[in-house]
């Protein structure tokens, strides 16, 4: 018997439901992909940065730059005032400023590294206010079920889940070096400072894990908000280990 373009379609739709339930059970038990937004791990992972007074060569060019950003992750920008005036920057919570110049409501998307040196400059219209290079963050695989056959230790790099964690956005995940598991005690490497850059006296200098608690720092300790400030994580927060880079191709490794 012939077969229709219902029976076709029918046959598609279950091949694309059973390839959707595959990808989900591996994402969900297996490994997770995760994308590094901040640079609170930088050297070990990169988040969103910039690389500035970089001009563009003839791989920054339609269609090559395609090609470029897709092997290396990196596209190179030069942003012109819109109009004259200050330089105002809006904070985001992804890693990255919203940046307008003047009266305009034209915004730039800029990460956050690149906004220090634009804070209060006044620009006139049509300048350069920034050129360089936006390298997006590293693009990672969890372990998920690494932590299902053995403990987690000290030095591993954890995902865990900021919901329900007092003092964190919440409804998000971050990243950081486990320092201390239940029953250990950690003497903090880099004490933890307040805006003007003073050592805090109202936090602990060495602390010890309870039950069920892990304590989380960033490897990039000058730019962390991580357990010196909020305290430890909970178990019941850990999602997974971060395992290897898999993205941008160029910066593909093993997470140490």
């Amino acid at each position: 018997m012939t077969k229709g373009w219902q029976d076709y379609g029918r046959e598609w739709l279950d091949t694309l439901v059973v390839a959707i339930s595959v990808a989900m059970c591996f994402r969900a038990y297996f490994y997770e992909p995760f994308n590094i937004p901040t640079g609170s791990m930088q050297t070990t992972l990169w988040g969103y940065h910039t690389v500035e007074g970089v001009e563009k060569g003839t791989w920054d060019v339609f269609p090559l730059s395609i090609l470029k950003w897709a092997w290396t992750g990196e596209r190179v920008v030069d942003y012109k005032a819109p109009a004259s005036g200050t330089a105002r920057i809006q904070p985001r919570n992804d890693g990255f400023a919203n940046v307008r110049i003047g009266v305009s409501n034209k915004s730039f998307k800029l990460p956050t590294d690149a906004c220090h040196s634009l804070v209060g400059k006044h620009f006139a219209a049509g300048d350069t206010f920034w050129k360089g290079a936006i390298v997006t963050g590293d693009f990672i695989f969890v372990n998920r079920w690494r932590w299902n056959f053995f403990k987690p230790h000290s030095g591993e790099v954890m995902i865990f889940s900021t919901t329900g964690i007092e003092g964190l956005p919440q409804g998000t995940h971050y990243i950081k070096r486990m320092k201390a598991t239940p029953g250990e005690t950690y003497e903090l490497e880099h004490l933890p400072t307040d805006a003007q850059g003073q050592v805090r006296t109202d936090l602990p200098r060495t602390v010890t894990m309870g039950e069920d608690e892990y304590f989380a720092c960033g490897d990039n300790f000058n730019n962390s908000y991580d357990s010196r400030y909020w305290g430890p994580v909970p178990g019941s927060k850990l999602r997974g280990v971060g395992s290897v880079v898999f993205w941008p191709f160029n910066g593909w490794r093993i997470i140490r």
